[in-house]
C-alpha cells in the first residue's frame, strides 16, 4: 500500500515541487520563455475578439435597414466620363413604383425614397442635413419607429403637404431640449411643420448617421425642393425571407418588361438583396476573422520553439543536476515529468497573462474603432488548450533527452 501511495502520489507530487523550484531558481529566464507564449495568445483572443465584433457591428448595421429587405436603385448616370453612382440616372418612375407594388405578390410594404440635402432653419439655429422623400410604409419597412408624433398620412403624400418627421440627430441640433412635434423649420426658405420624430437609430452602413436627417413625403421633395420626375430607390419590404429570391426574380422581370430592355442588355437598375448581404457580410468576416487568428497562431508557434529552445538549454546547463538526481534513485520516467512539468507551467502561465493582455488589446482596439469585441469561452479554452498542447510538444523532446541520460556520464559532465 505505501509503495502504491508512493508511486500513484508522492513521487509526482514531489517531482512537480522539484520542477517549480526549478523554475523559481531562474525567474528571469522563465518570465522570458513564457513571454513567446503570453504575445501569441494575447494575439489570438484578441483578433479573434475584434474579429467577432467587427463581425457584430457590419451585422447590426445591415440588419439595422430593416427585415426581408430589398433595395431597387435606379441605375447609374454616366457624364464625361463621370460615374455618379446608384440612384443617379432618372430610370425608375412613380408609375414603375406603383407595377411592382401592385403586380409582385410577396410584397407587403414598399416606400419609393428621393434624397436632397439642404440647410435647415429652425429656432435661430441651421443646420445642414439630408432630406429624404418617402411614402408612409417607410417606417415599417425600415423597421423604423417614431419616438414622438406620427408620421404623415397617405393623404398628405398625395396633396404634398409641408409637413416632415424629424431625426434625433437634427432635432437635438435644431431644437435642443425643446420638443420639436409642432414647430416649424425651413427649408429653402419653405416651411415644414414637424408631425413626428424618428427613434435613434445611430450609424449606419459606411458609418454614416441614420438620426441625422428630415423625412418629408416623396411627393412634397419631388414637387417643391427638387423637380424630379423619378425615384431614385424603391425599399420593398417581403413577407418572408424565403421568398426574397422568387420576388427579386419578379421585380426584375418586370422592370425590364416595363423599360423595354432588349435580351442580352444589363439592366438600368440595380437591386440588393439584404439576406445576401448580410450573408456575405457574414462569410467574408468569418474568413477576416480566421485569417487574423492564423496570423496571430504563428505567434504561439514561435513561442513554443522558444520553449523547446530553453528547455535544450536547460537540459545542457543541469546534465549534472540530473545525474545526482538518478544517483539517489530517480527514475527516468521522474526526470521526464520534471521537465514536462516545467514545460508545461510556463506554457499556462504563459496563457492566462496572455489571456488578460488580449482582454485588454482587444478593448483598446475597440474604444478606437468604435464597436464592443466579443471574447468568447470557446476562443479562451481555445488558447489555454492550445498552450497546454505546445508544453507538452515542445517540452517532450527536452524532457525525453534529460530522462535518456546516462548517470555515469552526467555526474562525469563539467
Amino acid at each position: 500500500m505505501i509503495a502504491l501511495f508512493q508511486a500513484l502520489l508522492l513521487r509526482p507530487l514531489l517531482t512537480a515541487m522539484i520542477a517549480l523550484r526549478a523554475l523559481r531558481r531562474n525567474k528571469l529566464r522563465s518570465i522570458l520563455t513564457a513571454l513567446g507564449i503570453i504575445i501569441g495568445v494575447a494575439s489570438v483572443v484578441a483578433m479573434v475578439a475584434v474579429g467577432n465584433g467587427a463581425r457584430n457591428k457590419i451585422q447590426g448595421e445591415v440588419s439595422a435597414l430593416g427585415q426581408n429587405l430589398l433595395l431597387v436603385f435606379a441605375g447609374n448616370k454616366r457624364s464625361a466620363g463621370v460615374n455618379s453612382g446608384l440612384g443617379s440616372a432618372a430610370s425608375i418612375t412613380l408609375e414603375d413604383a406603383a407595377a411592382v407594388k401592385n403586380e409582385v405578390r410577396d410584397i407587403v410594404a414598399m416606400s419609393p425614397e428621393v434624397w436632397t440635402n439642404a440647410q435647415a432653419i429652425a429656432s435661430g439655429r441651421n443646420w445642414s442635413t439630408t432630406i429624404s422623400g418617402v411614402a408612409p410604409d417607410y417606417l415599417g419597412v425600415r423597421d423604423w419607429p417614431v419616438s414622438a408624433g406620427a408620421m404623415f398620412t397617405d393623404r398628405e403624400v398625395r396633396s404634398a403637404a409641408k409637413v416632415a418627421v424629424i431625426g434625433s440627430k437634427t432635432a437635438n441640433e435644431l431644437f435642443g431640449a425643446i420638443n420639436p412635434i409642432g414647430q416649424t423649420v425651413r427649408l429653402n426658405n419653405i416651411p415644414f411643420v414637424i408631425t413626428g420624430q424618428l427613434s435613434s437609430k445611430g450609424a449606419g452602413l459606411g458609418n454614416n448617421n441614420q438620426d441625422d436627417r428630415i423625412v418629408l413625403p416623396y411627393t412634397t421633395v419631388m414637387k417643391r425642393l427638387t423637380g424630379e420626375k423619378s425615384v431614385k430607390l424603391l425599399n420593398i419590404k417581403i413577407n418572408d425571407a424565403s421568398r426574397m429570391e422568387t420576388a427579386q426574380q419578379q421585380i426584375t422581370a418586370l422592370l425590364r418588361q416595363r423599360h423595354r430592355t432588349p435580351a442580352g442588355e444589363g439592366n438600368d437598375f440595380n437591386i440588393l438583396n439584404q439576406k445576401e448581404i448580410a450573408d456575405k457580410v457574414a462569410n467574408i468576416s468569418g474568413i477576416i476573422t480566421m485569417m487574423l487568428g492564423a496570423i496571430a497562431g504563428m505567434s504561439l508557434l514561435v513561442g513554443g520553439i522558444g520553449i523547446m529552445n530553453i528547455m535544450l538549454v536547460s537540459v545542457t546547463e543541469r546534465t549534472r543536476e540530473i545525474g545526482i538526481r538518478m544517483a539517489v534513485g530517480a527514475q527516468g520516467s521522474d526526470i521526464l515529468l520534471q521537465f514536462l512539468i516545467e514545460a508545461i507551467t510556463l506554457s499556462l502561465l504563459g496563457g492566462g497573462l496572455g489571456v488578460l493582455a488580449g482582454f485588454g488589446i482587444a478593448r483598446g482596439i475597440g474604444n478606437v474603432a468604435g464597436f464592443q469585441p466579443v471574447v468568447t469561452a470557446g476562443s479562451v479554452i481555445l488558447a489555454f488548450s492550445v498552450s497546454f498542447a505546445i508544453g507538452v510538444f515542445f517540452g517532450f523532446y527536452p524532457a525525453r533527452k534529460a530522462a535518456k541520460l546516462d548517470p555515469i556520464d552526467a555526474l562525469r559532465y563539467e
